[in-house]
């Protein structure tokens, strides 16, 4: 009776070596998705490297151009396939130890690699721009992959169920600004400044504050700012018509002001957090 029931137990604990290293077949297709998506924005940064010139002031050509909108777009995918996996996973009750670790290799590449790339290239190209930050850019693009790969480790520690067994964490909010956000901003960020170089063609004083923005992301990734996560809505999520309505106008602003509106989403949940953090340091404070 006891070597039935020892069995039974093992079966039914998500925790045990078997069970924890599960492939579930769609959740783990959309993380590969995310790491495919992660893969064409490191080659598509690297082509469009190569085809960069700096001939008569000319900053970009449109072969170049074209390839790091293309990488903007594949992170862009990515972060729709990592939003994906996790909530098929969740829906299906099919949330394994495996698909966490392969998440988080996933992220590191599509969110970390990739936006790193991007970020050294084009934002902090080493061939235009000030020049105290192009001997520095590499370095600024290292700390972003740096923070990303410690904000994904800490994430598998803090969400870890095997130090939750006796208790669930009730706070749905990310610790620290999301990978998929950061790398997001990022893209963004490139697809509004590839909109004004269709125009000037160059990057003038403006750049001057982008190493510190780009600084400033890194930094939220391993900070302790609290960010809604989202994770609470799902497809039996109940909302008003007005709600409703006022959701699919703001996308539609999303889909007709591309380049502007998604750097806005971006820029604006990040400062979201660090408002809120605010509010609330100071109300513990008062």
């Amino acid at each position: 009776m006891t070597a039935p029931q020892n069995d039974l137990e093992q079966r039914e604990d998500p925790y045990n070596v078997t069970n924890a290293s599960r492939i579930y077949f769609l959740p783990n297709a959309m993380t590969a998705g995310n790491l495919f998506c992660g893969f064409m924005a490191v080659i598509s940064c690297i082509h469009a490297r190569l085809a960069e010139t700096a001939l008569d002031g000319t900053y970009l050509d449109t072969t170049a151009a074209g390839h790091y909108r293309y990488a903007v777009w594949a992170i862009l995918g990515a972060a729709a396939f990592d939003a994906l996996d996790g909530r098929l996973a969740r829906m299906g009750g099919r949330e394994s130890l495996f698909g966490a670790e392969f998440d988080s290799l996933a992220d590191i590449v599509s969110f970390g690699f990739a936006p790193a790339l991007l970020m050294f290239f084009f934002i902090l190209s080493p061939t235009q721009g000030y020049q105290e930050f192009r001997n520095i850019g590499w370095f600024l693009g290292f700390v972003y992959l740096l923070c990303a790969a410690i904000r994904l480790a800490r994430f598998n520690v803090i969400t870890n169920p095997l130090l939750h067994r006796g208790a669930k964490d009730s706070n749905k909010d990310f610790v620290g600004l999301p990978v998929p956000a950061a790398a997001a901003t990022v893209a963004a960020l490139v697809l509004f400044l590839l909109k004004l170089i269709e125009t000037d063609r160059t990057l003038k004083s403006g750049a001057l504050a982008l190493p510190f923005l780009m600084a400033l992301i890194a930094v939220l990734m391993v900070s302790t700012v609290r960010y809604p996560s989202g994770k609470q809505l799902d497809l039996q999520t109940q909302t008003k018509l007005r709600n409703f309505i006022l959701f699919l106008g703001f996308v539609g602003i999303i889909v007709f002001f591309k380049e502007i509106a998604v750097l806005c989403v971006c820029l604006g949940y990040i400062f979201y957090g660090l408002f809120r953090h605010w509010r609330r340091s100071r109300a513990k404070t008062t």
